[in-house]
């Protein structure tokens, strides 16, 4: 039987596109000399003093896609056993990996992180304990396996966040508040919504701060091309006073679309391993909430892949207006919603229309576009969120490209490539 929905796009003309490589500033520690800066940082910083032979340590881990981050987590555990201690990771990531040990470990795998490859014990219980409570006399939680340690190093990447605006946003202050936190404490501190996020992240982390015995932070900002830019370590007492600091300057180095805007959005794969929100908002302008914005301006955005890395954990999808049924097929709600029930923001989930391929959910946004002037809608097509060196402009955007001191046009205007099942042969693959 002939589709309704199939008869309806298939006139709909899809615009050619030039594939274009964008430019940004690409200051970066090496991966082979990132070993003996971080531990030249920490010498510098004489936190060797706070460690005792025999001392257990739990060194937090993540859930975000960090360039070269088994590297970092295994160059402090050397570090902490070079000074006689007794490293683990512990699983620092709220709800993530479907708010289960199993899941969170496998988070971790996916991200290169194992026993093996860091060369300790990995620590993903669940379970909390009380932090007492924060200044406003709320009740805060965090992880057993961080409160059992003689010592804890919080790790993370400081970034914006993609829901809200705030002193600190995606950093240490976070890790504590809501990573360490587990289920339970990330449901606690998103209890009041993103409009308090910013003010939460301060008050829970620092009662977290004064009930684990935090020996040092590590923060990790990393450039436009999703390289080390710059590794910092910060006293204790200097997590809360400098973070803000450096959220600005990580802000500065974050990528863009060196356009402002456009009719559709193409995102060929989202994921966890890529954002939070699956796709950073920073860059795609989609935003869950009213708190935080800036990125790309679009009437229209198709998502139509979901990253292995992800764990079948679809959010963003409700951020798009159309995916396909590849992606649908892939999203196991199980995986998906304890991360969104915990952080409140269900539009993240919502269910946008589903195609039956790549060809028709990009007819479907271009369809559906208003007030598109004479030369016919914008198109930007993007591998993901953090690889943006190269992306695909329609040819519209041409006249902009010429002269332009970011981007430089690298193919001549082509159809986009379709196989017979109307899926995109180069999906995700653009470099």
């Amino acid at each position: 039987m002939e589709s309704i929905v199939s008869g309806l796009l298939e006139a709909v003309p899809i615009p050619r596109v030039a594939r274009v490589r964008q430019r940004f500033p690409d200051e970066h520690i090496p991966a082979d000399r990132l070993p003996d800066h971080i531990l030249g940082l920490l010498a510098k910083k004489g936190v060797a003093a706070g460690l005792r032979p025999g001392m257990k340590i739990a060194i937090t881990a993540g859930s975000r896609g960090i360039r070269n981050i088994p590297l970092i987590l295994g160059t402090l555990v050397r570090f902490v056993r070079d000074c006689g201690g007794e490293p683990y990771l512990v699983t620092a990531m709220g709800s993530h990996g479907g708010a289960t040990s199993r899941g969170q470990r496998d988070v971790l795998a996916g991200l290169g992180i194992t026993e093996e490859t860091v060369g300790c014990p990995i620590r993903s219980g669940m379970e909390v304990v009380p932090a007492g409570r924060n200044a406003e006399g709320v009740q805060v939680y965090m992880s057993r396996d961080a409160a059992q340690a003689d010592g804890v190093i919080v790790c993370n990447r400081i970034k914006p966040h993609t829901c809200f605006r705030g002193p600190c946003e995606s950093g240490l202050m976070k890790m504590m508040a809501i990573g360490l936190g587990k289920q339970v404490g990330a449901d606690w501190c998103h209890k009041e919504g993103f409009q308090n996020m910013a003010k939460n992240v301060r008050l829970f982390g620092a009662a977290v701060l004064e009930a684990l015995p935090v020996l040092f932070g590590v923060g990790i900002l990393e450039n436009a091309y999703d390289r080390t830019a710059e590794v910092v370590v910060l006293d204790r007492e200097e997590i809360p006073e400098k973070e803000p600091d450096y959220l600005k300057k990580a802000m500065g180095l974050l990528p863009r679309i060196h356009v402002p805007e456009c009719e559709v959005l193409v995102v060929d794969t989202i994921g966890k391993n890529f954002s939070g929100g699956g796709m950073d908002a920073n860059i795609t302008g989609t935003f869950v909430t009213p708190y935080a914005s800036g990125g790309l301006r679009s009437q229209r955005v198709a998502v139509l892949d979901l990253s292995p890395e992800s764990h079948h954990n679809g959010t963003g999808c409700g951020m798009a207006h159309a995916t396909t049924r590849r992606f649908f097929d892939k999203m196991d709600w199980e995986q998906t919603y304890p991360n969104v029930i915990t952080s409140t923001v269900i539009e993240n989930v919502r269910i946008p229309m589903v195609l039956k391929n790549d060809r028709e959910a990009i007819q479907v946004c271009l369809r559906t576009c208003t007030g598109v002037g004479p030369q016919g809608p914008r198109l930007v097509r993007i591998a993901n969120s953090m690889e943006l060196t190269h992306i695909y402009l329609s040819e519209n955007y041409l006249p902009q490209i010429a002269g332009h001191p970011y981007l430089e046009q690298e193919t001549e205007v082509m159809e986009l490539p379709f196989d017979q099942a109307g899926n995109l042969t180069d999906l995700g693959r653009f470099g």
